[in-house]
């Protein structure tokens, strides 16, 4: 099947929705390391419902009105990388987890460089959280966006953490 997709603009730079069928895959950052998603041929479709949902909620979510997404997924990758991503789905709006406490909550404790390394690979940033797991310390670390799209977005979320970014209007 081959995939559809569709850009948006965003405080955090343009992002590409990406759908297989009914389902949303992907959201590609625009400076995105390439094969860090890996997808087949894909073809513009602004019309798609499931991107047109996606968009929508996201722009609600960047407008400070939607905490929670409601969408299809269709997470692709290793069973390990799914546990680690379904993890992120369950970080609250405004909260932060470290590598080791998602490690820990997948059951698999000793696997924290692991974690990050599944982190790095989410297809669905912000949706799937990623930006809300933070070192241990506290500090931001790795973000496949950016450390200061990671920043805005938790800034967005009113996260506690040294914030120095300010969102900027959207």
């Amino acid at each position: 099947m081959t995939f559809t997709c569709t850009t948006l603009a965003s405080p955090v730079g343009e992002l590409k929705l990406v759908a297989k069928g009914s389902r949303l895959v992907a959201i590609l950052w625009e400076n995105d390391r390439p094969g860090r998603v890996r997808l087949g041929p894909m073809s513009e479709a602004p019309d798609s419902p499931i991107l047109i949902r996606a968009a929508a909620q996201l722009r609600e979510y960047f407008a400070g009105t939607r905490r929670n997404f409601d969408l299809e997924l269709d997470f692709s990758g290793t069973e390990f990388q799914k546990q680690v991503w379904a993890a992120l789905l369950t970080i609250p709006f405004g909260e932060t987890r470290s590598y080791s406490q998602i490690a820990e909550q997948i059951g698999n404790p000793t696997a924290v460089r692991a974690v990050g390394a599944a982190n790095g690979k989410n297809p669905l940033s912000i949706i799937a959280p990623c930006n809300r797991v933070i070192g241990a310390s506290g500090k931001l670390t790795g973000f496949a966006g950016g450390l200061e799209a990671k920043e805005l977005l938790l800034t967005l979320e009113g996260g506690h953490w040294p914030a120095t970014a300010r969102l900027p209007g959207f």
